[in-house]
């Protein structure tokens, strides 16, 4: 019973897949074209905003400003490992390792650069706001001023060349 019910499941599929083309002889019959999904959905790089080059960087965490220091000492130690990954893992090891007391000098070096980055980052908040302030002053006229001035020119336009007719007659 299984293979009668997947056959017409699958005649009926066919069938309403299949269309007549208008182009074509009546006789003939075209698959329907399936809709393409990607010209549906936006890609990644349209969905994520433009970055913009001036906004400050994010700071380290507590780790990675450990993981800065704790390179140039296993590369010291390790010359001939050249992996980025064996680097990491080593120092990720460590870090695991280490107590609170050890890890508090590279937590307050992490929280120095986050108060900075916040200093920053106000400071570059308050300038888009100054720039985006500038950008707007056209849009403060309500589009039913601009409108009427469209109109306006329009009426101009018109008696102006009512005007030339009538000097022409």
């Amino acid at each position: 019973m299984k293979t009668a019910k997947g056959k017409a499941a699958s005649n009926k599929v066919s069938k309403e897949a299949l269309k007549v083309a208008d182009d074509r002889k009546a006789g003939k019959r075209k698959a329907v074209s399936k809709i393409d999904k990607g010209s549906k959905r936006q890609t990644k790089k349209e969905r994520l905003a433009k970055k913009d080059p001036n906004k400050p960087k994010r700071p380290p965490s507590a780790f990675f400003v450990f993981l800065e220091e704790f390179r140039k000492t296993f590369k010291k130690e390790n010359p001939n490992v050249k992996a980025v990954s064996a680097v990491g893992k080593a120092g990720g090891e460590k870090w695991k390792s280490m107590s609170e007391a050890e890890k508090a000098p590279y937590e307050a070096k992490a929280a120095k650069k986050k108060v900075e980055y916040e200093k920053l980052m106000n400071a570059y908040n308050k300038k888009q706001e100054s720039t985006a302030d500038d950008g707007d002053e056209e849009s403060e006229r309500s589009k039913s001023e601009v409108n009427d001035d469209d109109e306006e020119s329009g009426q101009e336009d018109e008696e102006e060349e009512e005007e030339e007719e009538e000097d022409d007659d």
